[in-house]
């Protein structure tokens, strides 16, 4: 029995549209806002349409708090991570937490013809594994039952 599994597309279309973002010149303090706002933990850096980085409490962290740095006076640019690691809207989710899982991040940016069409978490891929691993389990489980009174008791 194959499993067959969702892309990114398809996860995207079950969350809201919406893209959560900030610009290169904001103040890192005004991103943390937004993000408790919000209740995220990252957020893209966009120059206008182009997508110009990611900024995560970690980098927060790095940047700034281990810095002796104040989020008031601090640019977003200036500590964003700026090598987005990105996967189009056909990457499957496996695909897609493969990658997480190698490159330790935990938000994948989708693009589309360069342009972003949203963000996926682990949060939601793992949910979304999970949820088609138990539906597989329900099927096998089924399909067993099924052999069994279909033979009488006798595989």
């Amino acid at each position: 029995m194959n499993k067959v599994r969702k892309t990114a597309r398809q996860l995207l279309a079950d969350k809201p549209r919406d893209v959560i973002s900030v610009a290169p010149d904001d103040f890192v303090l005004a991103a943390l806002q937004l993000m408790a706002d919000k209740d995220i933990s990252t957020v893209l850096v966009m120059h206008g349409d182009t997508l110009a980085g990611i900024l995560s409490q970690r980098d927060y962290a790095r940047g700034v708090e281990l810095a002796g740095r104040s989020a008031s006076a601090t640019k977003v640019r200036d500590i964003m991570t700026t090598k987005v690691v990105c996967v189009s809207p056909d990457h499957t989710c496996d695909q897609c937490l493969a990658l997480m899982h190698a490159r330790r991040i935990r938000h994948l940016p989708v693009l589309e013809s360069g342009r972003i069409a949203g963000v996926l978490s682990s949060h939601d891929i793992l949910e979304e594994l999970l949820s088609e691993d138990e539906h597989l389990i329900r099927d096998l489980e089924h399909d067993m039952l099924n052999l069994t009174v279909d033979t009488g008791g006798c595989y």
